[in-house]
C-alpha cells in the first residue's frame, strides 16, 4: 500500500477516532449496513482464529474479541494501532494487533486463519487481486472471507449532493487535495473500482462468492455527516461479499 495512504490515516486518526467513535458490541459493515450480530454471515465465532484486515481502531476485533473468538489485527497505520491497543485493554479483551500491508499479509501463517475479516479498508489497496490471493493464502480450507467497502456506486457522486462527480468506468488511483483546519494540505488517496473488477479478483483469487449484500438499513448513523440518509436512500453506501475458500 502507497505511502501516501498511510500518511493521511496516521494525520487522521485521533481526529477520525474522535469523531465516530465506533461500538464495540459487534463487527460494522459500513453506513447504512446492519452490524454482524443482525446479519449473522460468521455464524458463531468461539475459538475460531479471526485475522481482521485493514483493522485501524480494531473496534470489529475487539467485538469479535468478546465472543471469544482469537484475532489478530492488522494495519498499515500506527497511529491507528496505537488507538487499537488501548481500546483493547480498556476493553479488558486480548487482540494481537500489528503493522503491515494488508496487500501482502507478509509473516502471515500460510492456512492459520478460520476467518479473514474487512470492514471499508479495500478500496485503500492499489492491487485487489494480490490481496485477495493472500487472503485465500492464509485461510484454511473451507475458511470464510467477509469484507465490504464503499460501493462503486456511491463512490461516483460527491459526498453530500446526488450529483455524479465521475464516470462509472474511470477506475483506478483516485488523489483528493485536502485542506483541513490547520491550514494544511493533506493528500487523500483510494481506488475506484466497478463492481465487476471485485468480482473478478475474488474469481482470480479462486474464492467461491456466496453473496452479495446491497443494505439499506435506515437509523440514526454515526457515519451519516459524510453520507446522508436522503442519498443513501437513492443508491447503496455500502456493499458486502462473502466467501468460501474452495
Amino acid at each position: 500500500m502507497t505511502k501516501e495512504i498511510e500518511k493521511w490515516w496516521n494525520e487522521a486518526s485521533r481526529c477520525y477516532q474522535e469523531d465516530n467513535k465506533m461500538p464495540q458490541k459487534s463487527a460494522h459493515y459500513g453506513p447504512y449496513a446492519p452490524d454482524e450480530n443482525e446479519l449473522k454471515l460468521l455464524g458463531n465465532v468461539r475459538d475460531k482464529k479471526i485475522l481482521e484486515i485493514g483493522c485501524g481502531g480494531g473496534q470489529c476485533s475487539i467485538a469479535f474479541a468478546k465472543e471469544m473468538a482469537k484475532c489478530t489485527g492488522i494495519d498499515i497505520s500506527e497511529e491507528q494501532l496505537k488507538f487499537a491497543r488501548e481500546l483493547a485493554k480498556k476493553n479488558k479483551v486480548s487482540v494481537k494487533f500489528i503493522k503491515g500491508d494488508i496487500q501482502t499479509l507478509k509473516g502471515i501463517k500460510s492456512n492459520d486463519f478460520d476467518i479473514v475479516f474487512s470492514a471499508w479498508a479495500l478500496q485503500y489497496v492499489p492491487d485487489l487481486t494480490k490481496c485477495f490471493k493472500e487472503v485465500y493464502r492464509v485461510l484454511k480450507k473451507k475458511g470464510i472471507f467477509v469484507f465490504s467497502l464503499n460501493h462503486p456506486f456511491n463512490s461516483i457522486f460527491y459526498d453530500k449532493k446526488p450529483e455524479i462527480k465521475r464516470s462509472y468506468f474511470k477506475t483506478g488511483k483516485d488523489v483528493e487535495v485536502e485542506i483541513w483546519p490547520d491550514g494544511k494540505k493533506h493528500i487523500f488517496v483510494q481506488y475506484n473500482r466497478k463492481l465487476s473488477d471485485i468480482y473478478q479478483s475474488l474469481m482470480d483469487a479462486n474464492f467461491f462468492v456466496e453473496k452479495i449484500i446491497e443494505p439499506l438499513k435506515i437509523r440514526k448513523d454515526y457515519w451519516e455527516k459524510d453520507f446522508p440518509l436522503s442519498m443513501a436512500k437513492l443508491f447503496p453506501s455500502t456493499i458486502i461479499f462473502k466467501t468460501i475458500k474452495k
